[in-house]
């Protein structure tokens, strides 16, 4: 027999979906709570089906930018953190233009290719180890203050992101980023992810701990993390990135 509806979500979201099905129905049971446990098993049809009615929606209004529509406004999940560095403000943004550095300090990110000046394709690990990859375009770029990016195509992960530098003194400079993102599952999916331990404000605090330990002390000290252990990688790092500040 067919299935009634054609899938029109990604496998990682059906995976998510299933997943946060799973946890709400639990939930819904353990606490006799009807209206949890019937939003878990919508996820789980969803997972099931591969079918989301609210995606065939917006897909039949034809929108042209995903982005905009999946994260205007207050959409999506948003997390912004700031941190002061004490690195020249030249060096900050050099080394974050270079995008293929962001794993080196970023624990969820595997890896960042770029193709080109202002297009790159990312790989993540989300919540259980699952792979998650999309593809996203520089928007703005204001060397050494501002860069600012958004996923492009159809994306696993709908995504936008800038960070600010701003000098404070001649030798510190303090970074401010701001993520906003529609994991699968939508802000659902995001609560149970944290269900399993993936807070993404603790994320994004940790991220640029990481980062300031990198620029200043030239390896990151937290033990199980997998990134850069010596002055002698940030160097080739910030080499590498040399020219993105010309």
């Amino acid at each position: 027999m067919k299935p009634m509806y054609k899938p029109n979500i990604s496998s990682t979201a059906r995976f998510a979906s299933t997943v946060a099905g799973v946890a709400l129905a639990i939930a819904g049971y353990q606490r006799s709570n009807k209206a949890i446990g019937a939003l878990g098993m919508g996820l789980l049809a969803r997972g099931a089906s591969g079918w989301c009615p609210v995606t065939a929606a917006m897909d039949g209004n034809g929108h042209a930018d995903p982005t905009r529509h999946y994260l205007g406004g207050s959409r999506g999940i948003i997390v912004e953190d700031a941190i002061t560095i004490y690195r020249p403000v030249s060096d900050v943004y050099s080394y974050w233009r270079n995008l293929e550095n962001l794993p080196r300090f970023m624990e969820h990110l595997e890896e960042v290719e770029t193709r080109g000046r202002f297009h790159s394709h990312w790989v993540a690990r989300g919540p259980l180890g699952v792979l998650v990859e999309w593809d996203a375009e520089v928007i703005n770029d204001i060397p050494p203050t501002l860069l600012s990016w958004k996923s492009v195509g159809d994306s696993e992960v709908v995504s936008a992101g800038s960070v600010r530098f701003k000098p404070v003194g001649e030798h510190a400079t303090q970074v401010r980023v701001k993520l906003q993102y529609d994991p699968p599952a939508g802000k659902l999916g995001a609560t149970v992810a944290w269900l399993f331990g993936e807070d993404p404000q603790h994320q994004i605090a940790e991220d640029l701990r990481r980062f300031k330990q990198l620029l200043e002390a030239g390896e990151v000290t937290t033990s199980e993390y997998r990134a850069t252990q010596s002055s002698q990688k940030m160097r080739r790092g910030l080499d590498a990135s040399e020219e993105y500040a010309r």
